[in-house]
């Protein structure tokens, strides 16, 4: 593996790979969440990926912004957003370095943006997006749990076999990490296949820990399970600043 910086190699087709998450229902989900804890009406969609949330929370008619660490996601994400006849803004930037010239009224972070954040920089990461959100701000994230990154994820191997793209995906446990090596083929015009690798390396956080950071870091708290549902796999956290 050439071990090249995450999404350099996905970015480019992170939503078509992930269609089977149902965004549909997850961002309305969220959209409904919004109105009823009364959000403003400006958002960050912080590890936006290729932007579908920003999209839809676009068209729900907030004003939004999305960011991601992947030159290649955000690249999508522009050309997806304006063939949907919409121009919501898009920033390259790390979650953990946030800054950001307008506080917006809520910032969410979906799809385990969180979990690729090491445990020794989440305090100050919440405090800086603690910092960009306006007072009374809503901020609104997920993460795999340890026990999917545990019991599913680690020490498997997953793939796919599209039409015009073929990936592979191979994960280690290591301790408080799963470090996931991905190999994609992507189909060129003539019939041939482009090769890509990268390496990824999502950490493994525990509820109680990020409520305690984010406590710490000026928010109140609150968790659930993905949808509303079971925080086996996934959990939500909905949390306000003070």
């Amino acid at each position: 593996m050439s071990g090249k910086r995450p999404y350099s190699a996905l970015g480019g087709a992170f939503e078509y790979l992930n269609d089977d998450c149902d965004y549909e229902r997850w961002s309305q989900y969220l959209i409904e969440k919004l109105k009823v804890l009364n959000a403003g009406a400006t958002g960050l969609d912080a590890g936006c990926g290729n932007g579908y949330f920003t999209r839809a929370f676009t068209k729900a008619g907030y004003k939004m912004q999305g960011m991601d660490i992947s030159p290649e996601m955000l690249s999508t994400a522009v050309e997806l957003a304006r063939k949907e006849g919409i121009n919501p803004e898009f920033l390259l930037g790390d979650i953990t370095k946030l800054n950001l010239y307008a506080k917006p009224d809520f910032i969410i972070a979906v799809n385990d943006c969180l979990n690729y954040v090491a445990q020794t920089k989440i305090l100050q990461t919440f405090k800086r997006i603690n910092k960009n959100l306006k007072k009374g701000g809503l901020f609104i994230f997920d993460i795999s749990s340890e026990e999917k990154l545990k019991n599913e994820i680690a020490n498997n191997l997953f793939a796919d076999d599209g039409e015009d793209i073929t990936w592979l995906w191979f994960n280690r446990l290591k301790e408080d990490r799963v470090e996931m090596d991905v190999t994609v083929f992507t189909r060129r015009a003539d019939g041939s296949y482009e090769r890509a690798d990268e390496t990824q390396t999502q950490y493994i956080h525990r509820e109680q820990d990020l409520t305690s950071a984010l406590e710490e870091a000026g928010f109140t708290v609150q968790t659930e399970g993905h949808l509303g549902g079971s925080k086996k796999q996934r959990i939500n956290f909905i949390c306000k600043k003070l």
